[in-house]
């Protein structure tokens, strides 16, 4: 009785990887909208290919390989003779390269097919919504075919669609973490109106000198120690000048003017803003190639004075270095956001390709014949986000964690080694300055645009 149970759970998860997103909820599960399923599904494949990623850059690796029998085999080939595989390439940042390669491929087909959709009676609307099990098949098969391609310059060249691919994703993470900060504040504000108004705006205030003092907290360190009396002047140079931005902004975000035409600005956004612009400062200093200025986070706890050499081998880059684990953390929050967002934020909805936040108020799923919980359809009349722009996102954001997960260092085709450039340096800096030029821009957009409406 149990297998034959098991057998129709199987059934039914068949039909429903081959049908449509709604599909996809069980009777357990709350009602939700056709378009935060689909978002939720393609982020999965994406987080499903970062832990692959993960598990195969982990130290030792190749050598749990090696000890299989007839499994591995040297070479510079990756397939070889008599079914044995060149196991280096398929552990190290050589198999994270090709893995985000398989996953921006995906990403960037489908990214190709939605351009244009306008609603769920597009016929392309049910290949981005439903057929699940193919979309798999066709990831897998996309995966195997990437492991493929001969060392030559593909890792080079990969490397700097990376770098490019990354730079951009840092700017939508902080165009999410600016719309999450504007209805964080919009919520607890609203409900500080409604009901005990000391304790929302108790933790209003708590969470915002929070952000400010760790930023402050993150300046101060960085001077102490990615700083020298007679080097790093890059350095320097960049603290200065993101603290001197960071209050900028922080100014502007409570001016009177600014208050008039958005009145859900505050230094809520603006600490939450300071704190991601010292992450990546922080995060742009550890590539700095001299020893000097980049010392490691193992050393400083030690209190040593030694730091990583900017030369790696391509099986020993570590992915879990602090900056690196941060960073992953954060783009996991920005992905399942981006997932499920619904944002009222006109200057963010614009910059992201989104629509309003649309609800259907009044309509729930009801399960069906089969005892399935179907979502809501609630794009009949129109999307609510832009499929090929979320596609879009979600190639920029494998390119950002393949990455993340070799630190950015550039590989090295001469020396067989990984190599750590100021280019990351200035990529990651560059980025910081253009998301706080966007955050300024929604604050100021309303002043400057007087014949626009952003209510």
């Amino acid at each position: 009785m149990g297998a034959c149970m098991a057998l129709c759970s199987l059934a039914s998860c068949a039909s429903c990887l081959c049908g449509s997103a709604p599909c996809l909820l069980s009777g357990c599960c709350p009602s939700t909208n056709n378009s935060t399923v689909t978002r939720l599904v393609f982020s999965f494949f994406l987080l499903l290919g970062t832990v692959v990623s993960v598990i195969m850059i982990l130290p030792g690796m190749e050598t749990q390989l090696n000890k299989i029998p007839g499994l591995c085999k040297g070479g510079t080939s990756i397939w070889v003779i008599e079914n044995k595989v060149n196991c280096d390439i398929i552990v190290g940042y050589k198999s994270v390269y090709r893995m985000c390669f398989a996953l921006a491929c995906f990403f960037f087909l489908f990214c190709l097919i939605m351009i244009r959709v306008r609603s769920s009676k597009d016929p392309r609307a049910r290949i981005q919504n439903g057929f699940w099990f193919f979309k798999f098949m066709i990831l897998v098969g996309i995966t195997v075919g990437a492991f493929f391609i001969p060392d030559g310059t593909f890792n080079t060249v990969w490397f700097y669609f990376g770098v490019v691919g990354s730079f951009i994703f840092i700017l939508i993470q902080l165009v999410l973490l600016v719309d999450f900060a504007h209805s964080w504040n919009e919520s607890w504000v609203s409900k500080a109106e409604e009901g005990n108004s000391k304790c929302w705006f108790g933790g209003l205030l708590f969470f915002t000198i929070l952000f400010y003092a760790l930023a402050f907290t993150a300046v101060v360190l960085f001077y102490v120690f990615y700083t020298q009396a007679d080097d790093c002047a890059e350095n320097k140079a960049f603290i200065s000048l993101n603290l001197i931005f960071c209050i900028i902004v922080s100014v502007v975000s409570i001016l009177p003017k600014v208050q008039e035409a958005q009145p859900q600005s505050g230094l809520l956004q603006s600490s939450l803003i300071t704190l991601y612009t010292m992450y990546v400062t922080w995060s742009a200093m550890t590539n700095n190639p001299n020893r000097k200025c980049n010392p490691s986070l193992l050393s400083l706890v030690s209190g040593g004075s030694t730091t990583p050499a900017p030369t790696i081998a391509p099986g020993q880059v570590q992915w879990w270095d602090p900056q690196s684990i941060v960073g992953l953390v954060i783009f996991l929050f920005c992905t399942l956001y981006a997932s499920i967002r619904s944002s009222n934020n006109t200057q963010v909805n614009k910059l992201m390709q989104t629509e309003e936040g649309q609800t259907l108020t009044g309509v729930e799923a009801e399960p069906g014949e089969d005892g399935m919980r179907h979502a809501v359809d609630n794009e009949e009349d129109g999307v609510s986000y832009n499929y090929s722009f979320f596609h879009f996102s979600l190639l920029l954001a494998s390119l950002y964690i393949m990455m993340t997960l070799t630190n950015w260092y550039k590989p090295d085709i001469e020396y067989n080694a990984m190599l750590s450039t100021m280019p990351a340096v200035w990529v990651k800096i560059s980025s910081s300055w253009l998301g706080l030029a966007l955050y300024l821009w929604t604050l100021v957009a309303p002043l400057i645009l007087r014949n626009r409406d952003f209510n």
